[in-house]
């Protein structure tokens, strides 16, 4: 197995560094979201496994919220940092597109080139070999061998990361997605169950920085000039010394490029998102946005976290203490018959109930049951126009954490309002909606990330086109919290 690589084994070697470093470095900015790791997907309190911050609870005297338990990176190990889960995200999906597919040119390469053997064990004599080369590794000797070659752990090794590790990163990914495991529940229940997949996620990105640190490691040990002439010029016979520094240029370049967009992602967070939007977004909404929610769990979570404060104004706090008489639900804008229902009008509609996982963009999850109206039937009710093509939920939520940006409110579109587990749901776990979950009625969309679904609900409009509210982006978050993705599918 002699050490010559071909021109397209050694472009996607520099292109997985590339991908993998702004790989590792979103996945710490979503992992700083909801700094804790669990192997159920109740979440309790206490109920990690591992956390990377320094609060080990919360009060239990005053109402808290998950967006409390943030841990914010620097922007030197997250990508961009600084708490801006939204934009973290859309470089995660840009950067595991750029490397999957990278991975697939990888295979294909070893493959017509015939290079696979390198990586491929084709006897069981490896195991033995293997073991040997390990003890003399630990033992702080080089194994038989010249540096022309692979030894038998490090074939191993590299067989098991191209054709183990990465294949699992990708699955327990798509677990994590909440379109494809609501659709696809037995999906995520290979792992155990959607924080299972995250927590193995975490597991194989550790695995995946413990490869790289081994990997250069090794290189330098059987010797730095040889091992770079292979990777960079394509032969261990090569210039070492031009080897050394192409190869040297290209790790600053990587690092010139991890800072750079950093920097810019910081300085004009609105730019970035539309650019990282371009190609990812129709991508993400062709693989994910047309599947439904069909779940069905026979379990309550303990304890059901909860994000974002009740309202405090005047309207919904005297609405809460007459128990709701006053309140009204208003549907209109692009629709033939324009509908304002009591609470007792929605309850006595055809009452839809649903048990499923609630899946929070920062992480966390919890089951619980859901009764209300299905949105489909009021829609029926309405008969929105032909020129309505997507409908706006408005919340009494003046969001005075955050004041000045108006009040909060989300968009899904038609296609989606249709879906069976699309409801307005005035129940939770068998008693009226508490008020920190959304009381009188709050939006459940089941394949889609938690904050698409709005709470304190009180109008819904439909209309042509949602560019003219708010800032533009589809909901209130999109527009003012960390340039969320309008699509929640994943």
């Amino acid at each position: 197995m002699n050490l010559e690589f071909s021109i397209g084994v050694r472009l996607t070697h520099f292109f997985d560094f590339l991908f993998l470093s702004l790989l590792v470095r979103s996945g710490i900015e979503i992992l700083g979201a909801h700094p804790k790791l669990y192997w159920r997907d109740h979440c309790s309190p206490a109920g990690e496994w591992i956390r990377f911050t320094r609060k080990k609870a919360m009060p239990t005297d005053t109402l808290w919220t998950a967006e409390d338990e943030i841990a914010a990176w620097s922007p030197w190990m997250a990508l961009p940092g600084r708490n801006n889960l939204g934009l973290g995200r859309h470089w995660h999906f840009w950067s595991v597109t750029g490397w999957v597919l990278c991975g697939l040119a990888y295979v294909a390469t070893i493959v017509a080139t015939s290079e696979w053997r390198r990586l491929v064990p084709t006897s069981s004599s490896i195991l033995p070999d293997a073991w040997r080369a390990l003890r003399a590794y630990a033992s702080l000797q080089l194994p038989p061998g010249g540096v022309d070659a692979y030894n038998p752990l490090q074939q191993l090794t590299y067989f098991f990361v191209v054709f183990g590790l990465a294949p699992l990163q990708i699955l327990t990914g798509l677990a994590m997605s909440p379109a494809l495991a609501a659709h696809f529940p037995k999906l995520s229940r290979i792992f155990g169950g959607r924080q299972a997949a995250r927590s193995v996620h975490f597991l194989g990105l550790v695995a995946f920085v413990l490869f790289f640190v081994a990997h250069v490691s090794l290189v330098i040990v059987h010797g730095f000039g040889a091992g770079m002439a292979g990777i960079v010029l394509g032969g261990v016979g090569k210039s070492h010394s031009l080897a050394v520094v192409v190869g040297l240029c290209g790790i600053g370049l990587v690092i010139a490029l991890n800072i750079a967009v950093t920097r810019s992602a910081l300085r004009y967070p609105a730019i970035t998102k539309r650019l990282l939007e371009l190609g990812i977004d129709p991508l993400k909404r062709l693989m994910f946005h047309h599947w439904s929610s069909g779940q069905s769990h026979a379990l309550v979570s303990p304890y059901a976290r909860v994000n974002g404060r009740p309202p405090k104004n005047e309207t919904y706090t005297r609405s809460l203490a007459a128990g709701f008489q006053d309140w009204r639900l208003h549907i209109d804008g692009l629709v033939e018959s324009p509908l304002c229902l009591s609470l007792a009008e929605l309850h006595a509609m055809p009452r839809d109930t649903q048990s499923t996982l609630h899946v929070c963009i920062q992480g966390w999850t919890y089951f619980a049951d859901w009764a209300g109206v299905r949105v489909a039937y009021l829609l029926e009710k309405t008969r929105p126009k032909p020129a309505a093509r997507y409908l706006v939920f408005h919340t009494l939520d003046e969001k005075w954490e955050r004041p000045g940006h108006g009040n909060y409110y989300e968009v899904i579109d038609l296609e989606t309002a249709r879906k069976p587990q699309v409801i307005l749901a005035y129940e939770m776990n068998g008693v009226q909606l508490p008020v920190a979950h959304g009381a009188p009625l709050r939006l459940r969309v089941e394949h889609q990330l938690g904050y698409k679904m709005a709470k304190w609900i009180h109008r819904i409009e439909l209309v042509e086109d949602f560019r003219a509210i708010g800032k533009g982006q589809g909901g209130w978050r999109d527009d003012v919290l960390n340039y969320y993705p309008s699509d929640a599918g994943i």
